[in-house]
């Protein structure tokens, strides 16, 4: 069973609690024979290993059109360690 964490601290804590939960829906819906398991602030997907359900430059899409779904445009998708992604908020620079 392998699987690919996603880190959603900071979505967690700029975002409404919904916003996680409406994730991890998503992410089943998008992604068929995934488990979605969520925990503090990762959500973990597992499947089996020889049937890899998708890339890791297509869940990269997928993250970023909820995130375009949701209006929550303050965010951004960035690769992290190994198999792993982060949801992190975009810095903001005022003059």
């Amino acid at each position: 069973m392998s699987k690919t964490p996603i880190d959603i601290s900071e979505l967690r804590k700029g975002a409404n609690g919904d916003t996680v939960k409406e994730l991890a829906d998503f992410l089943e819906e998008k992604l068929e024979s995934v488990e979605v398991d969520m925990t503090g602030s990762e959500i973990i997907l597992s499947y089996a290993e020889e049937e890899k359900p998708f890339s890791r430059s297509h869940l990269r899409v997928i993250l970023r059109k909820f995130l375009h779904k949701t209006e929550h445009k303050d965010f951004k998708v960035i690769a992290g360690k190994e198999n792993t992604f982060i949801i992190k908020e975009k810095k903001t620079f005022s003059e």
